[in-house]
């Protein structure tokens, strides 16, 4: 059902649907926590999520889209106990790794959905409800005629900043120049959202401390890249 509120958004598929096998602790992890921790976004029932009973208490929702396999995830939501992190993802064996790593590390404020966050936000999640969204270092599409495959494009920056909160946060993270440049002039160009630190060279965020380093920051340093983080706020 669409409202006023919610931004039409056309399906654009920005991921790819890899295979890929289960090791045996991810099908384990799976088997043992998917039920308290899990749920596929298309078999969500209609209308938003109750997070707060799905958390069992009451806290700001923190959305991770793109959590891979989930140890930067796992870290972050082990740091922050007093969010309710959620992670989408559409890769299973990244999703049973997150919980394998989210359980050695005693996290219990974590929770998994499984598909497309754009059906998600636009479905399953009320307008001014998250108190941040995290995009870490999604898939770049380098080749030219690629770029719209994209996730961060205007349509869907437009209906992130309609699902954050006043003074929630959309927090990217990219090591393709290109690719941080497109984010910053979609971003700066929403008018629900204002860079907080627009005052900085160029705009962008200085690299936070407890933002774990990535095996893709590893690798671009190695290739000779360099990461930008961009933090935008919901005004």
């Amino acid at each position: 059902m669409e409202n006023e509120d919610q931004p039409r958004l056309r399906s654009v598929v920005s991921y790819v649907n890899r295979g890929g096998r289960m090791t045996v602790g991810q099908q384990r992890a799976w088997e043992e926590h998917w039920p308290s921790l899990g749920r596929t976004v298309g078999g969500l029932p209609e209308g938003p999520v109750d997070f707060d009973g799905w958390f069992g208490r009451s806290a700001p929702v923190m959305l991770e889209i793109g959590s891979g396999m989930g140890e930067t995830t796992s870290q972050l939501a082990a740091a922050a106990p007093e969010l309710n992190y959620v992670a989408a993802e559409v890769y299973e064996p990244g999703l049973g790794q997150l919980m394998l790593r989210a359980e050695k590390l005693g996290v219990e404020t974590l929770r998994l959905l499984h598909g497309d966050a754009v059906v998600l936000l636009t479905e399953h999640v009320s307008p001014g409800t998250l108190s941040g969204v995290r995009l870490f270092f999604p898939d770049p599409w380098p080749k030219k005629r690629h770029h719209k495959r994209r996730i961060v494009q205007p349509a869907f920056v437009a209906l992130v900043a309609s699902r954050l909160a006043p003074g929630g946060t959309f927090h990217m993270a990219t090591d393709w120049e290109n690719y941080a440049e497109q984010m910053m002039e979609v971003c700066s160009g929403e008018p629900l959202l204002h860079n907080r630190h627009a005052g900085e060279p160029g705009g962008w965020a200085p690299r936070p401390d407890w933002r774990p380093i990535t095996k893709f920051e590893n690798r671009a340093d190695v290739e000779g890249r360099v990461s930008h983080d961009l933090i935008f706020e919901r005004v």
